[in-house]
């Protein structure tokens, strides 16, 4: 009890010193990379829902992201909605396009869904790149207009900060509750051996559409998020790069790990910009730096520590 106690009492003091971080410094860089951060962290923690704790590579996140973004762009700029509204939207239109999705392509099996989700993220790019008089293509949707509320606009990096913290706690928040719940434990049950789930009279397909949906609406806000901390959205914003962030954060992480993978995410979101001392080495050190981990730790930080918590029990039992 203590320990749960001093863990809950070092998270709060942990969310309540990122809060403060705008009074903190005032250097927009640094608020930046926090940015990315929050935003990077909460996809990352989204993926691991359906991955890590799912069993289910999903690479429609990309997707997800990209359709979050635009269909926050598009409330604002041309349908003349707040930003609260887009997030709504981005979050809603996801979590239905992932239930479309996810309903046909779970029946058949893992590889398969892989597939289709790659192929969704791709189709996404081409209709961003392509529809023009939606997207405007690749000249994109620039100048996307300050989120305001109540009178204060986020017109700066430190206040629009304040956005991507609150969204980061919020979904964090409840991933986290989700995770610990009895469906967090139906989700893991299902990936270790669905056969037996299906032996106690579990049907995985309503927890697998539901984890579905939930971390595609939860990508989708947090990309409408990002796009506006950007103040700009073309067809780069579904780069493959941010696919290949998130998956590298959960598998640093460790897949499965709530907090193994929130951690990953708050490291890795730094670990490029600490590394800009070398500007021409620096991506080659960023690679070392993760082929390195993951031969030291093939099942990530998280399993890492718990291969390292099992020695001990091991050892102390055979004293």
């Amino acid at each position: 009890m203590k320990g749960h106690r001093m863990k809950a009492a070092a998270i709060i003091a942990a969310t309540l010193l990122a809060g403060a971080l705008p009074w903190l410094t005032s250097s927009n860089y640094v608020l930046g990379i926090a940015v990315s951060a929050a935003v990077f962290t909460v996809s990352a923690a989204a993926l691991n829902l359906i991955y890590g704790y799912t069993g289910l590579l999903s690479f429609a996140q990309l997707g997800f992201w990209g359709i979050g973004g635009y269909a926050t762009a598009l409330t604002v700029m041309t349908f003349g909605g707040t930003f609260w509204l887009g997030l709504i939207w981005a979050g809603l239109f996801n979590a239905v396009l992932a239930l479309l999705i996810g309903y046909p392509t779970l029946r058949t099996g893992r590889h398969t869904f892989v597939i289709v989700t790659l192929t969704f993220a791709l189709l996404v790019t081409l209709i961003t790149r392509d529809w023009v008089d939606l997207t405007r293509g690749p000249l994109g949707i620039a100048n996307l207009t300050p989120p305001s509320l109540f009178g204060f606009a986020f017109d700066t990096t430190a206040r629009f900060y304040w956005i991507a913290w609150a969204y980061a706690v919020l979904a964090l928040g409840f991933l986290y509750a989700l995770c610990t719940s009895r469906i967090g434990r139906t989700l893991t049950a299902i990936k270790q051996n669905e056969p037996l789930a299906r032996a106690q009279g579990i049907s995985p397909m309503p927890y697998k559409l539901a984890a579905f949906a939930v971390s595609a609406a939860v990508t989708g806000m947090a990309g409408g998020i990002f796009c506006f901390h950007l103040r700009v959205i073309d067809p780069l914003f579904l780069d493959f790069y941010y696919m290949q962030t998130f998956l590298i954060m959960v598998i640093i992480g460790g897949a499965g790990s709530f907090w193994g993978v929130v951690i990953a995410g708050i490291a890795m979101s730094a670990l490029p910009e600490i590394l800009r001392f070398s500007a021409d080495f620096r991506m080659i050190i960023y690679g070392a730096i993760l082929l390195i981990a993951m031969l030291v730790m093939p099942g990530g930080f998280a399993g890492w520590l718990h291969e390292r918590k099992l020695a001990r029990t091991r050892a102390a039992l055979q004293q």
